[in-house]
């Protein structure tokens, strides 16, 4: 087995309230597990649901972790037209304390958020994920990273 050194993130944007508890509590040891293992580079697309929960774990394991990094790959300038106050507010507060980030476009386009979803995928070894359904941006990415032979860990498997 090769040795992975990166992994990213891709999740639905609505989570089920009844296991938001439990998600967090996977996510975090799944993140500790592979820390353990040698991944030192989180990549996460940034958008609200499971990128905002996966961006602030890391964010949390980095105190204990401090050679640990997240990159975000925004997709556009104005990701969060639309959003809640508080997701935007949980946002910036993720681009604040990311170590990378690169975006792709100024305002959104046709097709933007699946070309930021490749380049997740594109850049790691791994891929943890929170799919329910068959259908959509994260089903999508999770079927880019299988073509692309990523070790996928899907969280909603596990709760």
């Amino acid at each position: 087995m090769t040795e992975k050194r990166a992994c990213c993130f891709t999740g639905h944007r609505v989570l089920p309230k009844d296991k938001e508890n439990i998600l967090q509590e996977k996510l975090e040891a799944m993140i500790e597990t592979l820390i353990e293992k040698g991944v030192t580079m989180f990549n996460c697309g940034g958008a609200r649901g499971f990128d905002t929960v996966a961006a602030l774990t890391v964010i949390k394991l980095r105190r204990k972790h401090e050679h640990i990094r997240l990159h975000l790959e925004i997709p556009c300038l104005n990701q969060t037209k639309g959003w809640s106050d508080e997701d935007i507010h949980k946002y910036n507060f993720v681009m604040q304390n990311s170590d990378t980030m690169k975006t792709k476009l100024a305002g959104y386009e046709t097709g933007c958020m699946h070309e930021r979803n490749r380049a997740l995928v594109d850049g790691s070894d791994l891929c943890i994920a929170f799919l329910t359904k068959n259908s959509g941006g994260t089903f999508y990415t999770v079927n880019y990273a299988k073509e692309k032979k990523l070790e996928i860990i899907n969280l909603a498997e596990l709760i």
